[in-house]
């Protein structure tokens, strides 16, 4: 890996970012960021001392951006893979506590039989051919199997009830099977023909096609089990890696092993409206994420998040923002302000 320290003039559109609301949703995690995995050279005491105050700090633009300054350096670590940006979101979807009707595909709790997160077990296709059937395990039912698919892609939904209640449900563990992306297998068998991967329309593919689709799909062995998601209000994001509720478009899942989780990054790519040139937290991890230039962004919650989010999947740069004193630990020099 490359790595190399920037000043704050050489983010694009670093200026023009709201530094306020930025450090709002970063000071909840930013000292969480000491309890991650060691990465590049990093210690506990760096993240304690840089975050030291982010909670008290003035939510004013001129305060936020001295804090910044003043306590992080600009840090780009290239190498890998080539940079991918992608966006994810909460689904909002109608189900039942009990099959009726239409609602006849589960999504499932843990099951009491698990063997451990890491562990290979069941593969999605064992499960859709009924391993878990009449075990009890069923926390909720969806009318469209394509929902329960990309549910578990999303790792977390609001489900609407039947009986007006609202359930929210978040990553419980896999089944530690690999993941396998379906949008890359249709794109190498030609399935869209030239058309775009996106996630709309991997699901009218799907919806049209079902019982292809359900083959398809099984060709990804991982499958996620579900937890209800307690003590979130209605305003409240999901809850990521860090137990938080995320924040639409200023929190991301990133690779743990280079990202603390926890840290300010910089995010400079093209959205589905336009530029993103923002500050996010690094408050989330995914399987699929791997790489010091790979970033999936929170898009919110509902039916446009998930269309703004399904269009993301292009390059770009990411950026951490690295306690100052490691910095200069590690021999990167740079001006940082």
């Amino acid at each position: 890996m490359q790595i190399t320290a920037l000043s704050y003039g050489q983010l694009d559109g670093w200026a023009a970012d709201d530094h306020a609301a930025a450090l709002g949703v970063i000071a909840r995690s930013c000292g969480l960021a000491r309890m991650g995995a060691p990465a590049l050279g990093l210690t506990p005491d760096d993240w304690t001392q840089a975050c030291d105050g982010a909670a008290t700090a003035a939510r004013s633009q001129a305060t936020a951006t001295a804090f910044f300054a003043a306590r992080f350096v600009p840090v780009l670590v290239e190498g890998g893979a080539p940079p991918l940006f992608t966006g994810y979101y909460e689904p909002e979807l109608t189900a039942a506590v009990r099959p009726q009707g239409r609602y006849r595909h589960p999504i499932y709790r843990l099951p009491s039989d698990h063997p451990g997160e890491g562990i290979p077990w069941l593969t999605r296709g064992d499960i859709a051919r009924g391993a878990l059937d009449g075990k009890g395990f069923e926390l909720a039912w969806l009318a469209d199997p394509v929902d329960a698919y990309f549910l578990q892609i999303q790792g977390s939904g609001r489900l609407r009830m039947t009986n007006g209640a609202v359930m929210r449900v978040g990553y419980a563990a896999k089944n530690g099977r690999p993941y396998v992306s379906i949008g890359q297998i249709m794109k190498a068998e030609g399935t869209l023909g030239s058309g775009p991967i996106t996630a709309d329309a991997i699901k009218d593919w799907a919806r049209a096609n079902p019982s292809d689709a359900q083959a398809l799909m099984n060709r990804n062995p991982s499958y996620v089990f579900f937890q209800p998601a307690e003590g979130l209000t209605a305003g409240d994001g999901p809850r990521g890696a860090l137990a938080l509720p995320l924040t639409a478009m200023r929190s991301a899942a990133v690779d743990p092993a280079i990202a603390p989780l926890g840290a300010p990054i910089w995010v400079e790519t093209e959205g589905p409206d336009g530029p993103i040139r923002r500050l996010f937290a690094a408050q989330d991890t995914g399987s699929a994420i791997k790489g010091a230039q790979r970033a999936d962004l929170f898009f919110g919650t509902g039916d446009d998040a998930g269309r703004r989010a399904g269009q993301m999947q292009t390059g770009g740069r990411l950026v951490l923002l690295l306690p100052r004193a490691a910095v200069a630990r590690l021999g990167l020099t740079a001006d940082g302000r």
